[in-house]
């Protein structure tokens, strides 16, 4: 028996119910389809349960290192590697239970299945293939099954998944995605990293931390690749330090399993092949949209390298149709997927003054040690664009916070317009500078010159010093270094 609603949400992930919870604030019907786990991939398998581990390997680390902070600890100190997983799984769980209460608190209806677009304004949700990724919440008791579902508009939002390249394909025992990862049977002794994006380098640090024998392979000539290239270079003499050993301009080319172990061919910047051998592999080489078995060929929904086509406001190729999140494309960011949501629905809703989103106003983080995080322009960028810039940096190294928590090994650099004073971007490498960075969003989204940020006050002592003395810098006016 088909419902009927004004906006029908196909995925739970952080555009989906985002997006779900905005329509219901409008005032529309709103009812979202879910197969496998509420809350989608960030709160289930990425975002939230990865920093719960690599929560657990900082305090090791801080553990290991006691005697830098004058204590002394009895005993021997060892990761309890059960314990460490049990944990991040049962906080998945508590963010997955807090997704199915917010949409039982905004009267958002939860169909459990695969939906399947039939044309423009109905969808058919049929048996789910896919079984619900322990630990799973109960689901709230607004939950309906399959039938035909209508609804004037339908937003697609059902993320993305690990890319396999051919012949190295993920088996679940030796070579890992993020999902085998984030719950071992038992801590591997060596493990090879193939791909050196957020995913590959947040796991290398985690299992370095650990104590496992890092080795990571990356195909382009920096890690972090996005990333602009004097913090990764910094960040990757951190990564050397705590044991990893980095393979730039290197690519694996073919595996051999053994029982319990693989031996990775991996051929280097000059050519030659090198032979490496580990306990396990993770394969980090990106995702991909899951974009198969919605009916988008058979509507002739634009799709491009693997994501569904939208304009500015989620809108698809046909009518009634949207996109948002990882299935619409890069950057491949759950904060991304929810702004997208809420841009989506308040269009779909005819509210006045609705923007498309200005993606070089998105922030990236990176949780492994030390941190990284940026927004717009590197260095590079902006010169090839032809940018006439002023560069600033500062280092924590000359910072009193940094100092006294023992964390003085980062910098922050930034990027200004050396005619209109623009704040171009920032790059930030150090401890937590994944939530220093959001003070240089909120800069650059109100148009900020370097005049207003260096007459803004920052509070004594914090690492956040660094981000005023870095603009300071760059118009040769540093007061600490």
């Amino acid at each position: 028996m088909a419902e009927n609603y004004d906006v029908i949400i196909i995925g739970s992930g952080p555009g989906g119910y985002i997006a779900a919870i905005r329509a219901a604030q409008l005032g529309l019907k709103t009812a979202v389809v879910e197969r496998e786990h509420l809350a989608g991939i960030c709160s289930n398998w990425g975002c939230i349960p990865t920093k719960a581990l690599l929560r657990s390997a900082e305090v090791l680390h801080l553990a290991e290192h006691a005697k830098n902070y004058g204590l002394k600890l009895e005993g021997s100190i060892s990761p309890d590697l059960k314990a460490i997983v049990e944990r991040s799984r049962g906080i998945a769980q508590r963010m997955n239970g807090g997704v199915g209460f917010l949409m039982k608190k905004n009267k958002v209806d939860v169909i459990w299945g695969e939906a399947k677009l039939t044309k423009p304004g109905q969808i058919v949700v049929s048996k789910s293939s896919k079984k619900p990724m322990e630990p799973q919440a109960p689901l709230p008791k607004n939950t309906l099954g399959e039938g035909t579902y209508s609804a004037k508009h339908i937003i697609v939002a059902t993320g993305a998944r690990p890319r396999a390249l051919p012949g190295i394909e993920p088996d679940g025992k030796l070579i890992w995605t993020y999902f085998e990862a984030m719950v071992p049977p038992e801590m591997p002794k060596s493990l090879l990293v193939m791909g050196s994006g957020a995913i590959g380098i947040e796991f290398a640090s985690f299992y370095r931390t650990m104590g496992v024998e890092v080795t990571v392979v990356e195909v382009m000539p920096a890690v972090m690749p996005v990333e602009d290239a004097e913090i990764s270079a910094f960040a990757k003499k951190q990564f050397e330090k705590q044991g990893m050993k980095i393979h730039l301009e290197a690519k694996v080319t073919k595996v051999e399993k053994g029982a319990n172990s693989v031996i990775a061919h991996v051929e280097m910047k000059d050519g030659k092949v090198e032979k490496i051998t580990a306990d396990r592999m993770i394969s980090a080489v990106g995702v991909q949209g899951n974009i198969e078995n919605l009916g988008l060929e058979a509507l002739g929904i634009k799709t491009d390298r693997g994501c569904i086509v939208i304009d500015g406001y989620g809108k698809t190729n046909v009518p009634g149709i949207y996109a948002i999140g990882d299935v619409a494309g890069p950057p491949m960011l759950a904060h991304k997927a929810e702004h997208e949501a809420v841009i989506c629905v308040e269009k779909i809703a005819g509210l006045p003054n609705v923007h498309p989103m200005d993606k070089l106003k998105i922030p990236g983080c990176t949780y492994c040690n030390p941190q990284v995080a940026s927004v717009g322009l590197t260095e590079a960028r902006a010169k090839a664009e032809g940018k006439d810039i002023r560069v600033g940096r500062f280092p924590f190294v000359a910072n009193g916070k940094a100092i006294a928590l023992g964390e003085d090994q980062g910098m922050v650099k930034t990027i200004f317009d050396k005619k209109t004073g623009q704040l171009l971007g920032a790059h930030l490498v150090g401890a937590e500078v994944t939530e220093l960075i959001q003070g240089f969003v909120v800069a650059m989204n109100l148009e900020t010159t370097e005049e207003e940020l260096m007459h803004t006050i920052f509070p004594h002592p914090t690492i956040s010093e660094t981000m005023k003395e870095s603009v300071l810098d760059a118009y040769g006016r540093a007061l600490n270094a």
